[in-house]
């Protein structure tokens, strides 16, 4: 039987290295290193075949069209044939395509999509010869498009201008650009992009900073890029320098205080480049987005996008910052070959993320962070046991048939966090900076595996002292569920204040004879997430008038004493939960504040009355989750 085009929905990969053996004169072989000799992996998530055709460049001409709410784009690419096959297969989903040409043919020529009604959308097969150098696809986006937000005037904060923002992780780039959408392939690009007069466009690439009289932009990416990192950004901002490297965009109404919460950015670079080696991607800026942005933070490069609950107005959140330009070295830099190799990007980055912000801020505080790393990991094995999928668990997680989005649960930053923490522990830290050091600069640009890093680990680390391995047992935290009993343990002297004062009012003290005046976010965390999980209404009520916790600036804080208090059927929140979660469209608040509201008295009905509200307003990553919370209840 013939397959179709549709039938081949993976690709696998393999990418033949050097052994590194340099023979002397005499013929006898040094001893060094040994490095990898091959990387193999498939992934699931694309119908690109690019071992045997690959984009290599992209140049991308769009009009953004905020009335019909579209873009309008051709994408060209420079391709290699690279075993003379006969067609090249890219990713789409819910693109309108008008036409193709290549290169050597420049009138349209046929080509076939065949579309899937899942969230892998369908392949796009475009003929070619050995002589083909480029293809190109004319195309516009459809409502399907959910990388895509296009946010009216009121949602933002000027309340003037509309505002555009994407998100392509893991896989919806294809829903705003034919691709070939997998972490594991890479290209440069440039585009020049038409946006309406007055507003200015941004991308992951050099950029603007400040707007001109044409409406069009022209960007750069000499660095090459995965599809999940192509990303654009067009509103009514402006931007203010920070440091040699380092600046923020932002609305006019939120670029003073987006400067004053990031004003420690430069720093942050500096000390990264003194850990882990030279940034490598020129400028690194960021841009507050509205509140709808479903994440806190992408790591596009030069060009970080970050939502707007991280500003407290006094710097104390400011570690996701550090989190997102971490990604620059681990994710950005060396790159997860596969959605299912995730663990590689963010349990690094949060490592990395740790390490930035105890070299700024001091070793106890990056120990609450670490702690606070660990108290959510406890609660994400208990959740994803409680929901038949203590799989999950594992570091390397299976994702074969499922959306790559199921594995971004918390397991993949602190498991593997306490892992990396663990490894650190074990060879000594010199030896371990040393490791890293060595394998940013060995990788860059590449791809990593779970199997390629162990071996490399094993080659390069591990086989320095065999006791080590023992210790570690790195592959019993990679492929085994739940929390190996040799997880770190880690202390903080200021969480033993804050839990030595909660004891102290649980036994009868008073909330407003607590001395706080000198805690940090960390801390107040830490004292939520102890309180009881069955306060009454007069321990609520006596907290939330020492500490203000409803009223709270701080939306870690805010969403933490949620949380708590609504299970609990707490009588002072007013209409404080329906405005936060009608602007917020932040997925991590989102899912614990409306788990909490179905817990409560009458919580079904109150939590599908906000979210008719407030699903307009989110982002479609937000809107998929909360639609399986809810519409199925």
């Amino acid at each position: 039987m013939k397959k179709s085009l549709l039938a081949i929905a993976v690709f696998s990969l393999t990418i033949i290295g050097c052994e590194n053996k340099k023979t002397t004169e005499k013929g006898t072989t040094p001893t060094e290193k040994p490095t990898l000799s091959s990387m193999t992996y498939t992934d699931h998530h694309s119908f690109s075949k690019p071992n045997e055709a690959v984009v290599k460049h992209l140049n991308w001409v769009a009009t953004v069209d905020f009335d019909k709410k579209i873009i309008s784009a051709s994408a060209t690419y420079q391709i290699e044939n690279k075993k003379g096959v006969d067609s090249i297969f890219l990713d789409v989903r819910n693109l309108k395509i008008t036409s193709v040409s290549t290169d050597d043919n420049k009138d349209a020529i046929g080509f076939v999509v065949n579309e899937r009604a899942d969230f892998l959308g369908g392949q796009l097969a475009i003929p070619i010869d050995e002589s083909t150098k480029s293809i190109t696809i004319n195309y516009e986006t459809t409502e399907g498009a959910d990388a895509l937000q296009f946010l009216d005037p009121e949602q933002t904060a000027g309340k003037k201008s509309p505002f555009l923002f994407t998100q392509s992780q893991a896989i919806l780039a294809r829903t705003w650009l034919p691709c070939q959408d997998s972490p594991g392939i890479r290209f440069t690009y440039e585009a020049t992009v038409t946006v309406p007069k007055g507003m200015l466009a941004l991308m992951s690439a050099t950029n603007p900073q400040e707007k001109n009289e044409t409406g069009v932009y022209t960007f750069k990416m000499e660095q090459a890029i995965p599809s999940y990192l192509f990303a654009l950004a067009v509103g009514d901002v402006e931007y203010q320098s920070l440091g040699s490297v380092t600046g923020v965009y932002a609305e006019p109404s939120v670029l003073e205080s987006a400067a004053y919460e990031f004003a420690d950015m430069q720093d942050m670079v500096d000390t990264a480049e003194t850990l882990y080696g030279p940034y490598q991607w020129g400028m690194y800026d960021v841009i507050v987005l509205p509140p709808s942005f479903p994440f806190g933070g992408m790591e596009n490069p030069r060009l970080t996008f970050a939502t707007p609950t991280i500003i407290a107005g006094d710097r104390s959140l400011t570690a996701l910052i550090a989190h997102e330009l971490a990604h620059s070295w681990s994710g950005n830099l060396v790159t997860n070959a596969t959605w299912e190799d995730i663990w590689l990007n963010e349990g690094f980055t949060v490592y990395f993320e740790n390490r930035i912000m105890e070299e700024i801020f001091g070793k106890d505080f990056a120990n609450m962070l670490a702690l606070l790393s660990y108290q959510d990991l406890q609660d994400e094995i208990v959740w994803l046991n409680s929901e038949n999928r203590s799989a999950d668990t594992r570091l390397r997680v299976e994702l074969e048939g499922r959306n790559p989005d199921d594995g971004l649960t918390g397991i993949p930053y602190d498991k593997g966090f306490f892992l990396l923490k663990l490894m650190e522990e074990t060879v000594g830290r010199k030896n371990w900076d040393k490791f890293l050091n060595d394998y940013f600069n060995e990788f860059k640009f590449k791809v990593m595996t779970t199997d390629s890093f162990l071996e490399h680990l094993d080659n390069n680390l591990l086989s320095q002292n065999p006791e080590w391995e023992k210790t570690i047992q790195p592959r019993k935290w990679i492929f085994e569920e739940g929390l190996p009993d040799n997880c770190p343990i880690i202390t903080s002297t200021k969480f033993e204040t804050v839990e030595s004062e909660l004891a102290k009012w649980t036994n009868g003290g008073e909330a407003k004879a607590i001395p706080s005046g000198d805690w940090v976010t960390p801390q107040w965390l830490h004292f939520i997430h102890l309180i009881n999980d069955t306060l009454n209404q007069k321990q609520m009520h006596e907290l939330d008038a020492a500490f203000r916790f409803t009223q709270s600036g701080n939306s870690e804080i805010k969403a933490a004493w949620f949380e708590k208090v609504i299970p609990n059927n707490y009588n002072g929140l007013g209409n404080s939960v329906e405005d936060f979660l009608v602007e917020v469209g932040r997925r991590k608040f989102l899912t614990p504040i409306y788990k909490a509201l179905l817990k409560s008295n009458g919580g079904l009905p109150a939590a599908k009355a906000i979210y008719a509200k407030a699903r307009p307003n989110y982002h479609a990553v937000s809107r998929e989750s909360m639609d399986a919370l809810l519409t199925n209840k």
